[in-house]
């Protein structure tokens, strides 16, 4: 799937995006500044050694309109000061390391769930018109603290539609799987190991399974759901599922596999979609949105537009899914990444 955007309004007007010097992040940015003709991209992100390096790939005489604001998402007055005059805000600030958020609960709480407050609050006070927050597979059946923090971010964010009617900020979120390439895939990591001449990959289980998804249709799928927001959905992609052993045969044939068993609070298979969810999801050619269950204003869903609902008892699984990526499919689509 492209999930190439159609009609997606963005020309002249102001970008922020949380977390900004990410992997999505430059390339979100890219996108909108090679593609389009926003009046202001807006960095917002709290690490300058991060803003100072991204500054550089984005040369000035380029790209005049990328602005960089140094804040944290915990800092709700900043977050305030940064959203003057911002039309679309897309959130990609979180702490996503599984294992680091199990050992500093305490940290991965004020940026994940406080920050999506703040996050909230500020956007109302500052009017912002459109805000798409990124979530992750974790959050569908959450085992660890990371899945179980964005999913109270999804909660918030979904419910913030009922306290924004007077403004009229919309707030809606995408959730996709791992992305290949970004710095907290296994990709890369293998990639290390292999051009390092390692005779041996670690493999945490063999029955392990995920969803992938390329940076660029990470990037387009954000594009594509801003022009469909209306209140309070959720969409999920439909993408391919890879065993883990599978990538690393791929990437490294015949190379010898260590299972080194599950890092804490990981699982074997990921889940987009709950049995509970397939109560609200309708499906849509590319994707399916799992729509609020209750109205905050009146919003005319996609169902209402003549999309079907999936049956009940559906769930969105990397086991079960019916897309698989084979090798030669992997090998492209780390080809088209540059990995």
């Amino acid at each position: 799937m492209k999930f190439e955007p159609k009609s997606v309004d963005i020309n002249g007007k102001s970008i922020l995006i949380t977390g900004g010097t990410g992997s999505f992040g430059q390339a979100f940015a890219r996108k909108l500044l090679d593609a389009y003709s926003p009046k202001r991209v807006i960095i917002f992100s709290r690490d300058e050694y991060k803003q100072y390096v991204m500054q550089q790939s984005f040369a000035e005489s380029k790209y005049p309109n990328i602005r960089f604001f140094i804040g944290d998402i915990r800092d709700k007055d900043r977050l305030t000061m940064a959203l003057q005059d911002v039309d679309i805000v897309v959130h990609a600030a979180a702490m996503k390391h599984v294992p680091a958020s199990e050992y500093n609960p305490f940290e991965c709480i004020h940026t994940n769930v406080i920050g999506a407050e703040n996050l909230v609050k500020a956007c109302i006070a500052s009017r912002v018109k459109q805000v798409l927050a990124l979530s992750t597979d974790k959050a569908a059946n959450p085992v660890n603290l990371y899945g179980a923090s964005k999913l109270a971010s999804d909660k918030i964010f979904v419910a913030a539609n009922s306290l924004s009617r007077s403004t009229g900020t919309r707030f809606s979120i995408v959730r996709y799987g791992n992305v290949l390439g970004s710095r907290g895939s296994v990709v890369p990591f293998f990639k290390k190991l292999i051009n390092e001449g390692k005779d041996v990959l670690p493999i945490t289980d063999s029955r392990m399974t995920r969803f992938w998804i390329t940076l660029e249709q990470g990037v387009n799928f954000v594009l594509s759901s801003l022009e469909m927001i209306r209140a309070g959905e959720i969409f999920v992609p439909k993408i391919p599922s890879m065993k883990i052993t599978e990538l690393a045969e791929a990437m490294a044939p015949g190379i010898k596999q260590e299972i080194v068993g599950i890092r804490p609070g990981e699982k074997i298979h990921e889940i987009m979609i709950t049995e509970a969810d397939s109560l609200s999801t309708t499906e849509l050619p590319d994707r399916y949105v799992i729509e609020p269950i209750f109205a905050t204003w009146y919003r005319k869903s996609f169902h209402e537009e003549g999309y079907p609902r999936v049956i009940e008892g559906f769930h969105y699984s990397s086991d079960t899914n019916e897309e698989w990526l084979d090798a030669d499919e992997l090998r492209s689509m780390l080809e088209e990444e540059g990995i």
